[in-house]
């Protein structure tokens, strides 16, 4: 007898997680919690003045930055136009200042709500069998990954030591032991950058967690959209965590993808490149599935795949079995917490 939508929905999933998926995490899965995406970013840039310190040159570069961007989105306006780098570091910082007060507001929304992640959830399943490691690779820029990890007393790796003055790791990652045996750690591979990052005047880079407000003579380490992404993560700290990252996807059994578009081809290659000579399983979960994400998913590059988006009835379901798609009515498996529901009993 032929499976029913539900059962090959849940045949996929249950072997996805099985496997100890890498996780890939999106910008969808930051908007869940109120972390502004893109759009809102290019609206914030738009209303931005230049630096104080700009000199008439660098005024006149981003007023003509700015009236791009009002006619594109904000990629294409940093691809299109090279800017000077005093208003390349405005971007980053104005950047910054605008995104990183939300994610701080996230950490406090976890003081009051330890389970305030499904992320928190899947991570003990995942550690419930012989894993001592979970591998989750993101572009996004927030912490969520990591409060994910702490609120299930659970350690978090970033590329980073330990402490409140946290060097770059630049042998092999730190093992915690505890009671002797390998503590459970999410190692976080945050492929461009992370709110917690920066670069002091001697170019040293360390993480500074719990940073609400930008330290004095110290800038933001995060790469935005466009042509600088492809030029500054050929420095420290990106081209290690990229290593890491790489590795990673490259010998995955799984992929987990939640709110992820693929529109990033700077990091997605080892993905593709495996889902083509190997037939891994891969699952991604979003509020509405991205066109890239669609054609990708339809290239028949990746042999054995399911993706889950929300429609008027409950959700949608694409996968290699119904490639044109089938409502799943009544449910709503592409929230992460809806999913595990379905996953976990």
């Amino acid at each position: 007898m032929a499976k029913t939508p539900i059962e090959s929905a849940h045949e996929i999933a249950q072997e996805c997680i099985s496997k100890a998926p890498v996780i890939i995490l999106g910008s969808g899965a930051s908007a869940a919690y109120g972390i502004p995406g893109m759009p809102a970013l290019r609206t914030h840039l738009l209303d931005t003045a230049a630096p104080l310190n700009a000199t008439p040159d660098d005024i006149v570069e981003w007023e003509k930055f700015k009236s791009h961007l009002g006619k594109v989105d904000l990629e294409k306006a940093l691809t299109d136009i090279r800017l000077p780098d005093a208003i390349t570091r405005h971007v980053v910082g104005s950047t910054w200042d605008f995104l990183a007060p939300h994610d701080v507001h996230v950490f406090h929304r976890l003081l009051e709500n330890r389970k305030l992640f499904p992320l928190t959830r899947l991570y003990h399943h995942l550690f419930s069998s012989i894993h001592h490691e979970i591998n989750v690779v993101t572009p996004n820029y927030d912490l969520l990954a990591e409060y994910a990890a702490d609120a299930g007393e659970m350690c978090h790796y970033t590329g980073f030591g330990y402490g409140h003055l946290r060097l770059r790791v630049k042998a092999h990652a730190p093992k915690i032991y505890l009671a002797g045996s390998l503590a459970r750690t999410v190692n976080i591979w945050k492929v461009h950058g992370s709110f917690d990052w920066f670069r002091d005047k001697a170019g040293v880079v360390m993480a500074l967690p719990g940073t609400a407000k930008r330290p004095a003579n110290a800038e933001p380490v995060i790469v935005t959209p466009g042509i600088e992404k492809y030029r500054l993560t050929y420095d420290e700290p990106f081209v290690s965590i990229k290593q890491g990252a790489d590795l990673a996807l490259q010998s995955a059994r799984a992929y987990f993808c939640v709110g992820y578009g693929f529109n990033d081809n700077h990091m997605q290659t080892k993905l593709v490149e495996r889902c083509r000579a190997v037939a891994v399983p891969l699952v991604l979960i979003t509020k509405q599935i991205s066109p890239t994400a669609m054609a990708f998913l339809k290239s028949g590059q990746c042999q054995r795949y399911m993706a889950i988006e929300e429609c008027d009835s409950g959700c949608r379901m694409y996968s290699t079995e119904y490639p044109n798609g089938v409502d799943i009515p009544g449910h709503d498996y592409w929230n992460l917490d809806q999913f595990l529901n379905m996953v976990i009993s």
